[in-house]
Formats: C-alpha cells, structure tokens, sequence
C-alpha cells in the first residue's frame, strides 16, 4: 500500500493509535453481539470498555464446568507469578462491516469538541489508514477498508479481559485495528493475538471447582485428645473440564482445561493441633476417594487422613480450611497442549471441640 509521506512526517503512530483511542471514548462502547452481516463473533462473554480505549467487541464461549454466566471462577494459581492474559488480539469484523462502523466513529469524533490541530489531524490520518492506504513499513494502510477483500478475511483488534486489572490492559494492547487473511496467522509483531494457550488461560480463570467441605467424624463436634476422622468421597471428586472457545467465518480455535484433584491439606485453625498424615496433606486414592471413612470398631485406629485437637474451643468453634490442590493441564486446536500451574480451592469450616468430662468416685 502507499505511504502518504508528507502526513507521515506530521504525526507519530503512537499519536494515532492515541486518536483512535479517542474515536472509542466519544462513542459508546462497541456491543458484545452479532453486527452487520453477521461475521463479527458471537458467544457468551465479552472483554472490552470504552474508558480505556481499546477497540473491542469479540466475545469467547465458555462451555463445561465454568463459573456462573462467564464470570471468573473460584481456582487460584499456586505460581504467583502466573496470570491470565489482560487481553489480546482476535477477529473483530469483515471489510465490509469494519467500514461502517469506523466510518461512523470518525465522523463523529472528527465533529466533537476539541478535535482540532495534533488530535484532529491524528483522526484524519487515522480515515487516511483505512480509506488512502496511508501506513508505516510494518503498519501497512488499507484501501477502501480492505472492502475489495470482503468475505477473505477479518480485521482484529484488541480485546480486555474484564477479569484483569485495568491498569494491564490499557498498556498491553493498544494496536491499531489490522487485516488478517482467512487461514493466515497475524503477523509475528502482535505477540498477543488468540492462540491455543490463551485461551486454555482463560479457561483456567472460568472454571468451576466443587466445593472442599469434608465429612467429619465425630461431626462438628470432637472431643480433646480423640482423633477425628476426615475423609471425602470418592463420587464428588473427578475430573473437571472447562473449555475456551472463538469460532467465526475463516478462523477457529478452541482449548479445554483439564483439573485432576491431587491432595486435601487439613489446617486444624489452631496450633494446638495434629494432623493425620503430620504434614496435613492427604493424598487421593485410585478410586478418586480421599482419606476413610469412621466405622463402628476404629476408635483405637489413626486415621488416615484426621486431626487430634489438643484444646477446647471454647464458647466459640475452630475454622478448619480444607484446600484441594489440582494439577492441571490443557490441549488445543492443532494437536497443541501442555501444562498450566497448579490450581487450589479451599473452604473453610467450623469445629467445636469439648473437653472430655469425667466424673471421680
């Protein structure tokens, strides 16, 4: 495409891209469902708003066991470093459709208030980026919004995890709208577009945990000194699967999330306290069960998975956490796969434990 050479030297890309940050704030906010013909992506959830300026309107399907209508779910990462991406790049509209809209945009914001000298001139370059073929060496324009290759392809553009801080995703993806042919990957440059493992991510931070209350024995109430049995059965623990997906006309992705349960760590809520194994933790059986349960007969047995008490609680009760680590993994489109960090969930549950009343004759 062409170079406008006597508006490149007028304004910079990181002006434009700071235009077109405008065109989003003096419009609403672009609508997370179907537009025009239909080739823009349509599921159950949305990133995206218009107080940061990031153009976006694609929407990923959540499917399996997700938390509630999307939202963010209740596994927490035992890798502190480990984040979900704040957002990225995915199709967006065809030519045809990305027109209209842009075209409307940068009318309006060429007619607001203050849309004069560097920020209005930054708006025509940005009409000039799509309509003349205005570009940089890695930033090529486009003719006539790239209509003449309807149906061919799909302009993307960057869209915000709405889980994520805001203050990463104003400062990760604030590239301009681009072309991307139908079958083709974005060009290396956009280290953020959709990939396999993105949204194995994303499918990380959606899904849906049982909760971790066990059983007890004796129940809610112990004693001093006794050992009380801890155990979980083995039909509410499997494996969980959650999967992330964009599917929209030349373009298709998609990557499930596998969570296998690996240990029950019991945390008494005092320190005066032992646990069944003395670490606390309490490995999974083959059977998916996870400790024993009490039966008439063990009262002179340790248990395998429990907890002594070597104190009253009171007047008041003790909080038991029980924490189930997950170890899990992902696969995705193209045969792709590997390993996300660990996952807890823990819960938390009251205890009473009485002194153990004797009477001397």
């Amino acid at each position: 495409m062409p170079v406008k050479s006597s508006l490149r030297t007028t304004v910079s890309i990181a002006t434009l891209i700071c235009a077109f940050g405008a065109l989003v704030l003096v419009t609403p906010a672009y609508a997370g469902k179907p537009v025009g013909s239909g080739k823009g992506a349509e599921s159950e959830q949305t990133g995206g708003a218009d107080e940061t300026g990031i153009h976006s309107a694609v929407r990923i399907e959540y499917t399996g066991s997700v938390a509630p209508n999307g939202g963010s779910g209740n596994v927490t990462s035992t890798d502190v470093n480990w984040s979900p991406p704040p957002c990225w790049y995915a199709p967006y509209l065809g030519a045809k459709d990305f027109k209209k809209e842009m075209s409307a945009k940068i009318k309006d914001a060429a007619s607001a208030p203050g849309m004069t000298g560097t920020p209005g001139a930054a708006i025509g370059q940005t009409r000039a980026h799509y309509e003349d073929g205005f570009g940089w060496a890695d930033h090529p324009g486009y003719e006539d919004y790239n209509v003449a290759k309807d149906g061919e392809g799909m302009f993307w553009a960057g869209v915000e995890n709405p889980d994520e801080p805001d203050i990463l995703k104003r400062s990760s993806c604030t590239e301009l709208p681009f072309w991307v042919d139908n079958g083709e990957a974005p060009p290396p440059r956009y280290e953020r577009a959709i990939t396999p493992e993105i949204l194995a991510a994303l499918a990380y931070q959606h899904m849906k945990l049982p909760g971790t209350e066990v059983t007890l024995a004796p129940a809610q109430t112990t004693k001093v000194n006794l050992p009380t049995w801890a155990w979980l059965d083995k039909t509410d623990f499997h494996e969980i699967r959650a999967t992330a997906s964009i599917n929209v006309p030349g373009f298709a992705l998609s990557a499930t999330t596998t969570a296998k349960p690996m240990t029950l760590k019991l945390e008494p809520g005092t320190p005066d306290a032992e646990t069944y194994p003395a670490s606390g933790e309490c490995g999974f059986d083959e059977d998916g069960s996870i400790g024993e349960p009490y039966a008439k007969g063990k009262a002179d047995q340790t248990p395998p998975c429990g907890i002594r008490y070597l104190r009253s609680s009171g007047d008041g009760t003790f909080d038991l956490q029980a924490t189930i680590t997950w170890d899990i993994a992902w696969t995705g489109t193209g045969g792709t796969g590997g390993d996300l960090p660990d996952g807890t969930f823990e819960n938390a549950q009251a205890v009473t434990v009485q002194e153990i009343q004797s009477i001397n004759r």
